[in-house]
Parts: structure tokens; C-alpha cells; sequence
């Protein structure tokens, strides 16, 4: 019964509320420095080394296309769960979207293992403000709800 009891404190704590939701391991410093680095070398060319993304991001191209958008806190990357954000990394945004969309995004699975992936969001979301990822946290909470 006592254990019963300490699951249900476990549970209904506020601690349990800012535990990491997800996949990303973006808690782990060893994986952050990973992600930074094939970060700077795979996705600061069209993302920013800054995570700034390109300018009018929101704009389309005389071609279509959206320029690269920032991965900070001012862009949207946060408003998706992990597992979204992974299956766009790793097969492009076109190939997730359909419908003819276009997307310069390419897919980076044959570059990249899935760890590798995992650990460049991570070092993505390791840089946002608290208030970001509990909100991204609640995201990925919501999506695994429905995913059950």
C-alpha cells in the first residue's frame, strides 16, 4: 500500500509535470554537444548558426518555396511534437507533407544516423527558454495521448 501511495505523490508531483517528455534527449550535455557540432556542420547553412533561420522565412520564393526557418523560439519548430520534427529531418518535408508541397528540406536519413537526428533536436530544444519547452513537453504529452 505504501508504494501505491508513493506512486500517486510521484505522480500528481509538480516534478513530474517538468519531467523531459519525448524523444530527445535534450537533457543529456554529451548528446547536446553531439547535435551542436553535426548541427553546424549538416544544418547552419540554411538554418543559421544561431538557430535564425533565413530572413521572410514566412514568405514564399518567386519559385514557391519558403526560406529555411529559424529553429529559435521565434520560430515554430516548438509547435511540433518529436516525432514529427524526426520523420521531417529524416525524410524531408516534402515527403511528410505531400500533396505537392514544396520544401527545399531534404530529408537527411541517408546522412544521418536516427541518433544523430535525435541529438541535433535535442540541442535545438536544449536552447529554448523554459516556458518553450514545457510547452513543447505538453506537445509531445498531447501527441503520445493521441498516438495510444
Amino acid at each position: 500500500m505504501k508504494r501505491f501511495a508513493l506512486a500517486l505523490c510521484l505522480l500528481a508531483s509538480p516534478l513530474w509535470a517538468e519531467a523531459p517528455a519525448g524523444l530527445l534527449p535534450y537533457t543529456d550535455a554529451a548528446a547536446i554537444e553531439n547535435g551542436q557540432a553535426i548541427y553546424q556542420a549538416q544544418c547552419a547553412a540554411c538554418h543559421g548558426a544561431g538557430l535564425e533561420g533565413e530572413d521572410n522565412w514566412r514568405d514564399r520564393d518567386e519559385n514557391g518555396y519558403l526560406p529555411a526557418p529559424p529553429h529559435d523560439e521565434t520560430g515554430h519548430t516548438w509547435h511540433h511534437p518529436d516525432t514529427q520534427l524526426f520523420m521531417i529531418t529524416k525524410h524531408g518535408t516534402e515527403a511528410i507533407v505531400g500533396n505537392g508541397y514544396k520544401s527545399n528540406m531534404m530529408g537527411f536519413g541517408g546522412i544521418l544516423s536516427d541518433q544523430e537526428i535525435l541529438e541535433v533536436l535535442a540541442y535545438i530544444k536544449s536552447t529554448w527558454p523554459r516556458r518553450v519547452i514545457a510547452i513543447h513537453n505538453r506537445i509531445n504529452q498531447d501527441a503520445m495521448g493521441a498516438a495510444n
